[in-house]
Formats: structure tokens, C-alpha cells, sequence
């Protein structure tokens, strides 16, 4: 088939036919629209008024149904706080610490020292010397306060070996007011300190109220503003079983008795310079007193 047979076979659309109004006829129409009259409006019913709820409430009746019985749950006591007797340090607070594979459980219980755990033992500490202050100068003890330090100094809990706390003072020396007349210059009574530290004082005071024993070492507690407190540990050197423990039975050779008076405990070697070694300790070893006092 050729296009023009194509186009002839299709079906041709309907043109929509519109016959335009003369202006005579649309003004003609609208001057009837106008005349015409309008229809009258008819007025809106009204609505009934809604009745309140509350008549309805009031009209009837008030119907209370009785609550159902609730299933009987057994019935748990909580057991009564036992009594603290005065002395007695109250429970600390719960305190997580955060776990690091391969530490030790003594190296945990001495991070609580550290300054991000001081907030959580801070009203134990306190308490703790509340009761310390009316005790004795020099009291025995018989668990370390500081379970990781006493450990790591050579603490053991067997027989002849025992731990004392001792009060000490702090600051300067407590010198007497002289009573013969001088400038207060010359008196010599303030701002003297003696050249061992205040724990060295500690471990003698501690030997001589114990002559029969060894002290081995000492460690910090605590301190106020007038008082520091060390627990000091003692060896009896000829008990059968620290003779027959190899780590302790070498207090026992008359060599080191008085190690407290001689500054070989681990405070009396920090005291006498022995920490360090090479350029600028040099005046330090043998001892001090073999070069003038020039070591410190």
C-alpha cells in the first residue's frame, strides 16, 4: 500500500462545530438575568444543645466495682545491717577498676592510691585517723594496711615476723626554748631540721622498743597536719621459721643487726644518697661522714 492509501484508511476526526453569538444576542440574554427576580432564602434550622456529661453522670447511678485481689507475692526481708561497734571503719565504697591482662592483683590494690581512685577511700582514710590518733605512739597490728606495699618490702604472715604502726611527728625539730638570754637570731630553735627523713626516725624509734628484733622495712599509711603514720615490719631473727625461710634467714648473721641505726633499711639508703650513682654522687659512697658531710 502506497501513504496516501495509509492515510485515506485511517479514520478522520470529528471537528467540533461552535456557532459564535451576535453582541444583540448576549446583551438581550443578560438583560433577562438581570430582571429576573431571586430565589428567597430559607433560614437555617438550629441545631439542639448537646447535653452535658456530667447530667448524664448524675442521671445514673454511680456503679463501683471492688478491685480484684492481687496474687500474694511471697513477702522478701531485707536482713538487718549488722551493728558497728565503735573502732570499726565503715564499708567502703564499690569501686571499678579497670582490668589490664598481666597485672598482678598487689599492683590493682595499688592503683586505689593513685589520685583517680583518692575520691573513693577518701572518708575511709579519714575515719581511720579518727581512731589512730587516740592509739598508742607505737601500737602492734596484725594485718598490713597496704597489703601490696607490705608484700613488695618482704612482708610474710608466718610466726616471727609482726608489723607495728608508729606516730611520728612532721616538720622540723621540736628543740627546747633556751633559757639564757640571746637575740632571738641566735637562739638556734626554729627552722632546723635534722638531715634524716622523718621515716628513718620511724624504723629507730621502732628498734629500740623492739631490741630483740630486726627491723626489715617500713611503709606509709597516712598523715595529718600534725602526724604521719608508718607501719614499720619486724623480723625476729633466731625464730625457727623464719631460720628456715630462705628469704629472711639471712637476718640472722650478727652482720646485719641494728640495720635501722646503720640507714641499711630501703628509707635509710634513700637518705643517705645511695639511690644514685655516677656524676653528682660522688661524695656519697663510702659513706657521707668519709667525705666531710659533703654528700648531701
Amino acid at each position: 500500500m502506497t501513504e496516501e492509501e495509509i492515510r485515506e484508511a485511517k479514520p478522520k476526526r470529528a471537528r467540533k462545530t461552535t456557532t459564535r453569538k451576535s453582541k444583540k444576542e448576549t446583551e438581550a440574554e443578560s438583560k433577562e438575568t438581570a430582571e429576573a427576580p431571586e430565589p428567597e432564602k430559607k433560614p437555617r434550622a438550629r441545631r439542639a444543645p448537646r447535653k452535658s456529661t456530667e447530667k448524664k453522670a448524675e442521671a445514673q447511678p454511680a456503679v463501683t466495682e471492688e478491685p480484684k485481689a492481687a496474687a500474694a507475692e511471697p513477702s522478701v526481708v531485707a536482713p538487718a545491717p549488722a551493728p558497728v561497734e565503735e573502732g570499726h571503719l565503715a564499708a567502703a565504697p564499690l569501686v571499678t577498676l579497670k582490668y589490664r591482662k598481666g597485672r598482678s592483683a598487689y599492683s590493682h590494690m595499688g592503683s586505689f592510691r593513685k589520685k583517680a581512685y583518692r575520691d573513693a577511700l577518701g572518708k575511709t582514710e579519714w575515719e581511720r585517723l579518727i581512731r589512730w590518733r587516740k592509739e598508742e605512739t607505737i601500737t602492734p597490728v596484725e594485718h598490713p594496711t597496704r597489703l601490696d606495699r607490705a608484700r613488695a618490702l618482704g612482708y610474710k604472715s608466718k610466726q616471727g615476723v609482726i608489723l607495728v604502726r608508729i606516730k611520728v611527728r612532721r616538720g622540723g625539730l621540736r628543740k627546747r626554748k633556751i633559757s639564757k638570754g640571746r637575740r632571738a637570731r641566735r637562739k638556734g630553735i626554729l627552722k632546723i631540721t635534722m638531715n634524716k627523713n622523718i621515716q628513718r626516725i620511724a624504723e629507730e624509734r621502732v628498734q629500740r622498743h623492739y631490741p630483740n628484733m630486726e627491723v626489715l622495712n617500713s611503709y606509709a599509711v597516712g598523715q595529718d597536719g600534725m602526724h604521719k603514720w608508718f607501719e614499720v615490719i619486724l623480723v625476729d631473727p633466731y625464730n625457727p621459721s623464719v631460720l628456715s625461710d630462705k628469704n629472711l634467714n639471712w637476718l640472722s648473721d650478727p652482720a646485719h643487726s641494728g640495720r635501722a641505726h646503720r640507714g641499711l633499711t630501703s628509707a635509710g639508703k634513700r637518705g643517705r644518697g645511695l639511690r644514685w650513682k655516677g656524676k653528682g654522687a660522688e661524695k656519697v659512697r663510702p659513706s657521707i661522714r668519709a667525705h666531710d658531710r659533703k654528700g648531701k
